[in-house]
């Protein structure tokens, strides 16, 4: 009997041959010793001349072949710079998955009738999945239902509806909320400001769209650390980042004894040292999120800290989980995941600086090293 080699081996069984004409011509190159060589044998076994690595792109990684499944993302700010890793994110995970490049579309400026409306259209062209950022608490309740009940599996990522007091009222039937918890990383905000401006005095929060379940529960938490010795101005700045500027200056040059200055949207967060700046404000300031000019205001020393909440992953955790769930006959189903709560300062912002698909500042495709020695648990702490 003649040696199979293992290239050939496998290749019949991948491809679960039967006996017949091309397995029998497979098998007559039994002996060939090289991979090149099985290969080639493949190729003339089964009659065709299409390169292995395309034959290998019908299907990923170790999963069945499925249907083209087109997954749609509704936002609520399309242009934010802070969702560019999220987009990269579901983009990566659809080409690891084999899967058509999700749809983005809803809102530039936070206004859930349209988001509402880009929700619908999902739901007539009949998505494989539908993910949300659950600005309010309602508007997005009867789309909601609407998808579900025509067998399209839905998820929040973001926001979840909006949070008072910690608890979300997510006014919806969605599988899953995928991003991070706001409130409690808002109270993580008011801790460390208590710790920046000890003692009580005027600050501002500055916030683009009041109200909007994705960052009015980080104001509410971190007003409820602070305490009736802090006299705390909410400040809006907008939802486009273009009249965030001038918004923030024009506060800050009608309240010079303001003791700190912070931001709970990354817009206004990376905006801040710009706007300190050109007031001549040297005040404590931090706020949210990785933007490239948040986190070059942290190496140049003029924000204090940023607080991540991993955008790149709120893109690909749920095409991931969707696929999983669509794959498996909805017996695997989404599950709640907080997406990070890490403060970056100086100290440890070097691994988010470097140019990368998973902090936005590039789409380049890049393995990046871990820093070597220790490794420490990212969750937030208010500690040096």
């Amino acid at each position: 009997m003649k040696k199979i080699d293992p290239t050939v081996d496998e290749a019949i069984q991948t491809l679960n041959m039967k006996d017949g004409p091309s397995r029998r011509r497979l098998l007559s190159s039994a002996g060939l010793v090289s991979a090149s060589a099985a290969a080639a044998g493949l190729l003339a076994a089964c009659g065709g001349s299409t390169p292995a690595s395309k034959a290998a792109a019908s299907t990923a990684g170790n999963f069945p072949k499925t249907p083209a499944w087109q997954f749609w993302y509704v936002n609520h700010v399309t242009t934010n710079p802070f969702f560019v890793p999220t987009q990269y994110g579901f983009q990566d995970a659809a080409a690891l998955l084999g899967l058509p490049t999700p749809k983005w579309g809803g809102s530039q400026t936070s206004l859930a009738s349209e988001m509402v409306s880009y929700f619908n259209t999902a739901i007539a062209a009949k998505a494989a999945g539908i993910f949300y950022a659950g600005i309010d608490a309602t508007s997005f309740t009867t789309p909601t239902k609407n998808a579900m009940n025509a067998g399209i599996p839905v998820l929040s990522y973001n926001a979840d509806g909006l949070v008072v007091k910690g608890v979300p009222n997510i006014g919806t039937n969605r599988l899953a909320y995928v991003g991070q918890a706001l409130y409690i990383s808002g109270q993580q905000l008011g801790t460390r400001i208590k710790q920046l401006v000890p003692g009580g005095g005027e600050i501002a929060i500055f916030i683009a769209t009041p109200g909007s379940g994705n960052i009015q529960p980080r104001y509410d938490g971190a007003v409820s650390v602070l305490g009736s010795s802090y006299t705390v101005h909410e400040v809006a700045t907008g939802a486009a980042t273009g009249q965030e500027l001038s918004a923030e200056k024009a506060f800050l040059t009608g309240h010079k004894t303001l003791k700190g200055a912070f931001a709970v949207d990354a817009g206004s967060t990376e905006l801040l040292g710009q706007a300190l700046s050109s007031t001549g404000l040297t005040i404590p300031n931090g706020g949210f999120d990785t933007t490239p000019t948040t986190l070059s205001n942290i190496e140049a020393g003029k924000t204090d800290f940023t607080i991540y909440q991993d955008p790149y992953l709120q893109g690909f955790l749920p095409t991931l989980y969707t696929y999983l769930y669509n794959i498996s006959g909805g017996t695997i189903s989404p599950s709640d995941t907080d997406t990070g709560l890490t403060f970056i300062t100086k100290t440890n912002a070097a691994p988010y600086t470097k140019a990368s698909r998973f902090q936005g500042s590039t789409s380049a495709q890049k393995y990046i090293a871990r820093p070597a020695g220790a490794i420490s648990n990212p969750t937030a702490t208010t500690s040096t």
